[in-house]
């Protein structure tokens, strides 16, 4: 459908999962809502991820509200295409009102309290406003020295787009995540490695997914709920990385051996602590993101927000503002498909009952 930028009761800044999720119950409840998106295309930011990523559970156990995704062939770790197929259609099965591609340059608070939403195509005034935004445009790279002086090619993984220009060549992948190790596992199929890690990488068994996380993080959901201490942990106590099939096949051939963090880059490459030196042609940094909120500054806004409410996404200085899907801040895993979902339905709870007061 064409939707028009214009006011609504509530805004939604980001149109990825986050965003869509909120709508999906928004929509339900019979809020009059926009979902506003810096995107030419649906599908979040899942549409510029590199190809071969792949989810870490079974697509039964990576849905939003509402429908399930669908099984994604014999294959038990859908790939990144996949996801965008999916938010593709879930977005036209609930007929959500996308305004794209619109950039939201500032949210501030005006006359009677409403929030004016300022964007590149216009601007729009609502009661209240769900930031969806993700980190995804908020790649973080540390400060290692001498970083500006390596003459090898640098680039983050949200540049990475396939092994394809590596081939031959001698790559560092920084960074001991599963981005790192499934980056780390394809290049190292097409060129000599080095994985550098700031502790060693801990894997999860092979039998075990993003199941568990599923569980843990409903555990986690259901204790902040209930206003009780958080179990915590996290997946990341049974370790860090998800043994999806590429990733396994490289520890097969001994491809995920870890090298301790460099003290500087040179102009040649790295070096450690001790003084040991090593020639690369390239650094892939896996290193992480940080919380796109500059749309958030006007409001005084400056990193992270003090969160509160049963989901943890109302910020608690700024009534009618809701943050969700950043990561445990705010929600249990809701950077995931299925954490956004479980803390986007306590977010319109608490939204209804500020709009209602």
């Amino acid at each position: 459908m064409t939707v028009q930028l214009r006011d609504a009761d509530v805004i939604v800044v980001g149109g990825g999962q986050a965003g869509l999720v909120v709508g999906y119950y928004l929509r339900r409840a019979g809020v009059d809502f926009l979902i506003l998106d810096d995107q030419p295309a649906p599908g979040g930011a899942w549409q510029h991820a590199w190809p071969s990523l792949r989810l870490f559970s079974p697509a039964s156990y990576s849905s939003l509200a509402g429908w399930m995704m669908p099984p994604a062939g014999d294959d038990r770790f859908p790939d990144a295409a996949h996801v965008v197929d999916y938010l593709t259609r879930y977005e036209k099965r609930y007929d959500l009102p996308v305004v794209r591609p619109v950039r939201v340059s500032s949210v501030s608070l005006v006359d009677g309290g409403r929030f004016e939403v300022v964007t590149d195509g216009g601007s729009a005034k609502a009661r209240a406003v769900v930031s969806a935004t993700g980190t995804w445009s908020r790649p973080y790279v540390p400060a290692v020295p001498g970083r500006d002086s390596f003459r090898g090619r640098q680039l983050h993984a949200v540049d990475y787009d396939g092994p394809e220009p590596f081939v031959g060549q001698r790559v560092a992948v920084v960074g001991g995540g599963n981005s790192g190790a499934q980056i780390l596992a394809e290049l190292s199929t097409v060129a000599e490695t080095i994985w550098i890690t700031q502790r060693p990488p801990r894997f999860l068994p092979d039998d075990v997914d993003g199941r568990v996380l599923f569980q843990l993080a409903s555990r986690r959901f259901a204790a902040r709920r209930d206003g009780v201490e958080d179990p915590g942990g996290g997946i990341g106590g049974l370790g860090d990385i998800v043994m999806v099939p590429p990733v396994r096949e490289a520890r097969d051939r001994d491809a995920l051996v870890a090298e301790p963090p460099v003290s500087a880059l040179t102009p040649a490459g790295l070096e450690w602590p001790d003084g040991r030196r090593d020639d690369v042609d390239a650094v892939v940094w896996c290193t992480g993101f940080k919380p796109a909120l500059g749309h958030l500054d006007a409001l005084g806004v400056r990193g992270r927000v003090a969160m509160g409410g049963a989901a943890g996404t109302r910020s608690t200085d700024i009534p009618g503002l809701y943050l969700v899907g950043y990561g445990d801040w705010t929600g249990p895993a809701s950077a995931t498909l299925v954490g956004a979902a479980r803390t986007a339905r306590d977010t319109v709870h608490e939204l209804i009952g500020f709009l209602t007061s």
